[in-house]
Order: C-alpha cells, then structure tokens, then sequence
C-alpha cells in the first residue's frame, strides 16, 4: 500500500512539474501575442499631430529662412528590442516634452539642438518605466537627452506646404552623461505655418555607458533607437 501511495503521489509531482512548466512557458506566449496591446508604430510623418497642410494658414507664404522652436505636437522616446521569458517583444517609451529651436538659411539648417524631458519618458508598463528612470538611465542624475547640430543640413530646395524632402544630419547626441558623433537620414515635411522633422537615431547603449537591462526574464539588445518628430514654429 504505502508502495502504491508513493508511486502516485511521484506521477502527481512529475505531473504537477511539467504542468507548470507548460504555464510558464505559455503564459508569456499568450500575454505577449494575444492579449498585450502591439507596440505603436514608429513615429513618422504620417502622423497628423502637429500638422496642418491647409494652403490658407497664416504662414503659408512665407519662406523657411529664420529662427524656429520646437513647438506643440513634437514627441521622441526609444524604441527596443527586448526578450520577455523568452518571448520577442518591441518596448517604445515616448514624451512630448521636447524643447529645441533651428536656424534657417536659404535651403540649409545651420544650427540647431532638441532636447528631450527622459524622466517624463513612458512606455505601456510602469515597472518598465522605473527600470528606465532608475537603474538604467540614472534620470535624477542625467534628465535629459540632447541632440545638436555640427555640420549644416541642406535640404536641397524648400519644399511646398505638404510635400516633403530628406536630408542627412549630423551632430552631436549626449545621454547619460556621454556625447558621440551620430549621423541619420531625417524627413521634413513643410506645413501651413511652420514644418515637421521625424527621424531615428541609432543608439549602442554601451557607447553611452549604459548596461542593457538583463534580469528578472527580461532581457534587452545591446542597441536601441531613439525616435522623434518634431513641430518647429516661428521663434
């Protein structure tokens, strides 16, 4: 008898085991495909925040030359490959507290910075979100993000209110305490009454001194992009 009641309770502990396993793998499975929400779209012109192509805006016919400033409708954040218990997963934390301005000189952009409020940065996860301000990018040490300029981009020809030109960039983007030269295509998109620009800039993490996140079944990619789309109005 006593023979027979452990025989059973080891086939009710193996099968305890492997139900669990089977949970454990599953579940992240079906959170991450099934019922978690898609990570949104990476930004881009296509957006309709912060645009208005009217042709009978106020500044329609004036030229691009001059000051601008970040304005309402502007966002940047990071977007990231992770591996959640095994799972593929694209993590994207934005925030519109951007601020920047711009120098305009016939069809060139001569000068110009933005800068980006990481510690208002959020993603669609609040543990997320306190990894990131803390262990990762040190936000009460390091709030921001800045981007600037070192050589002039021309965008060959300033286009119609509506259409859009590309250009190439290059400057100067600091995090977490640490500057690197970065190079990116950008967009820009003329506007009734001022224009967008959306790019993405590709980010090594340990060019920044920055570790990529590896515990607790999370794992992140050594590389990262930081996306923005920015509104610039008269200055």
């Amino acid at each position: 008898m006593a023979g027979s009641i452990r025989r059973h309770w080891k086939r009710w502990l193996i099968a305890g085991v492997a139900a669990v396993a089977v949970l454990c793998t599953a579940g992240p499975y079906v959170y991450i495909n099934y019922v978690q929400d898609k990570p949104p779209a990476a930004l881009s012109l296509d957006d309709p925040r912060g645009s208005d192509s009217s042709g009978s805006s106020r500044g329609s016919g004036q030229g691009v030359e001059g000051s601008w400033r970040v304005g309402s409708g502007s966002q940047a954040g990071y977007r990231v490959d992770e591996v959640l218990f095994g799972q593929n997963v694209t993590a994207v934390g934005r925030t519109e507290k951007v601020t920047g301005e711009l120098e305009i000189e016939g069809n060139r952009a001569v000068s110009g910075s933005f800068t980006v409020d990481l510690a208002s940065v959020k993603s669609d996860s609040d543990q997320r979100d306190g990894q990131f301000r803390g262990r990762v990018m040190n936000t009460e040490r390091y709030p921001e993000a800045t981007f600037e300029l070192t050589e002039p981009v021309d965008f060959g020809s300033a286009p119609a209110v509506g259409e859009q030109v590309s250009a190439k960039a290059t400057g100067e983007l600091t995090v977490h305490g640490e500057t690197n030269s970065v190079s990116f295509e950008l967009d820009a998109q003329r506007t009734a009454d001022g224009f967008r620009v959306n790019g993405s800039i590709p980010v090594t993490f340990a060019d920044y001194g920055i570790e990529a996140p590896d515990f607790g079944g999370i794992a992140v990619e050594d590389e990262g992009n930081i996306e923005f789309l920015l509104a610039f109005d008269r200055a």
